[in-house]
């Protein structure tokens, strides 16, 4: 059953990752600074992606216990209004992100001279944002009804687009002109369009779960007050990430913009990396909530042991084929030596801990969907900010950049290994009340 749910996801966010690794390879060929300008804006796109992540939580699990139930016009009442709070929390992060898009990535540690770069870039991505987490509400959604092969459809059918767009808008074609690192925005604003239209289409036609009725400002509120009491925690504890990256990201732009755009590359081959990671973070909650409300603790504990000596045994095949390919990796990604040097520096290291990594990102949707989010927001601070990020920072005051992808790759060994051992005993724990 797991492995039913998972496998679509997988292609699914594939798909999505093939979206980031397109405008990542052709901007790469419009040089070196156009590449570091992309790498200063990864922790700002990542907070607003694992912002959606967490609405997306909250809206499966509401809208999951709502079919459960038998009662489909609640369960269309919470997707509605789960996509009305997306909507507007969107939207105020974009406005503000608009106007604070200067200081903010002076504070990432961008050099003057590449501000404007950023900014033709982030002027239209925010532009478009909405419509980037508008499908991953949906998404979820559709998943909660037991459907993961459409929005998986919806992901690649989103990034086949992007692919299309990205070269045509970047470099220009016959009368279309090319518009450089900010083509790369538009493509991607344009393919979340149609994803966006796509995905309300199937919500509202198929599964009939988009409500039009207003059901007044004070039920609004009180249905977003739920959403967020469970989506909150779990958006919280994912937005550490994109803050923990910024701090990093402010120390690796200190070694200069070949650095940045190097470990910008590398963000993109992690999350590649832990594709299937991704997948099961998805399908292994839904299966989780079923199993705990129906008092099936044994089938809680075993699916996430299982889970978990999965991922380590399948990162550990990654971590060496990484090791084998990245010289073509790098190749295929820049023809600058510094550039080359730092991304094969950051592969030879930092992907042996993945399967670690994985075990913090597989334990943290557990006790999510388990009704324990603030082990996971507790679980994601002491990951990142206690150990992650200080380990990262010592590193490099011992021995420099290197030094700093060593310190990160054991701050994740030792959080994954606390990891495993705090979600297992809470299942023993949850198996015996």
């Amino acid at each position: 059953m797991l492995r039913e749910l998972t496998v679509p996801m997988v292609f699914g966010i594939v798909s999505l990752l093939l979206f980031n690794l397109a405008d990542t390879f052709f901007i790469s060929l419009l040089g070196t600074r156009e590449l570091a300008a992309l790498g200063f804006t990864f922790p700002v796109t990542m907070f607003v992606t694992y912002l959606g992540i967490g609405l997306g939580i909250g809206t499966s699990a509401l809208v999951a216990r709502g079919i459960g139930a038998g009662d489909h016009d609640r369960a269309a009442r919470i997707a509605t209004d789960s996509l009305l709070l997306a909507t507007l929390l969107v939207v105020v992060l974009a406005v503000l992100g608009y106007v604070s898009i200067e200081p903010l990535f002076l504070a990432l540690g961008a050099t003057p001279d590449l501000v404007p770069l950023i900014a033709s870039f982030m002027h239209v991505w925010l532009l478009g944002v909405v419509f980037f987490v508008m499908p991953m509400v949906v998404g979820a959604a559709l998943r909660a009804t037991g459907d993961t092969r459409t929005p998986s459809l919806v992901m690649l059918g989103s990034a086949g687009l992007n692919g299309v767009l990205d070269p045509l808008l970047i470099f220009g074609l016959g009368p279309v002109p090319g518009f450089g690192l900010q083509g790369a925005a538009i493509a991607s604003a344009l393919a979340w369009i149609g994803a966006a239209s796509i995905s309300l289409i199937m919500l509202h036609r198929r599964e009939h779960l988009l409500e039009w009725r207003w059901p007044g400002t004070a039920a609004l509120f009180q249905s977003w007050r739920r959403h967020l009491a469970i989506s909150g925690p779990a958006a919280a504890a994912n937005m550490l990430t994109p803050v923990a990256t910024g701090i990093l990201t402010a120390t690796v732009a200190t070694y200069g913009a070949e650095a940045v755009a190097a470990y910008g590359v590398a963000g993109r081959i992690e999350a590649l990396a832990l594709i299937v990671v991704l997948a099961m973070s998805t399908s292994l909650p839904p299966f989780l909530s079923q199993n705990h409300g129906a008092g099936r603790i044994d089938r809680v504990r075993e699916a996430v042991r299982i889970a978990l000596r999965f991922t380590l045994a399948w990162e550990l095949g990654v971590y060496l084929l990484i090791v084998a390919a990245a010289p073509w990796i790098a190749a295929l990604f820049t023809d600058a030596p510094q550039v080359d040097r730092v991304l094969r520096t950051i592969l030879y290291i930092l992907p042996l801990s993945y399967g670690f990594q994985g075990i913090v990102v597989l334990s943290n949707s557990s006790f999510n969907a388990l009704h324990a989010p603030r082990h996971a927001v507790v679980l994601s601070v002491l990951r990142w900010f206690v150990l992650y990020v200080p380990c990262a920072l010592a590193g490099a005051a011992m021995a420099g950049l290197t030094g700093l992808f060593a310190g990160a790759m054991v701050g994740n060994l030792i959080a994954g290994s606390l990891a495993g051992v705090w979600i297992t005993r809470h299942c023993r724990r949850l198996e015996t009340h």
